[in-house]
């Protein structure tokens, strides 16, 4: 049986993490768009990819020190 490699820990998640996406790479001034991205860099992909886990990492501190 072949498994996916993005497959998601909690499928529930996946509209709100494709949607985070875009914000990053807006935020970081990566033209991401709907469809096909192939005229990006990896390094663009790469940056919005780090920085959405930093954020998330963040976000997950804040959250276990108390300060939502």
């Amino acid at each position: 049986m072949a498994t996916s490699k993005n497959r998601k820990a909690v499928p529930e998640a996946r509209a709100a993490l494709e949607q985070f996406k875009y914000e990053v790479a807006s935020e970081i001034g990566v033209p991401l768009k709907k469809g096909y991205n192939g005229d990006l860099t990896s390094a663009q992909n790469g940056y919005v990819g780090g920085y959405m886990v930093k954020k998330m990492i963040e976000a997950q501190e804040k959250k276990m020190a108390g300060k939502q």
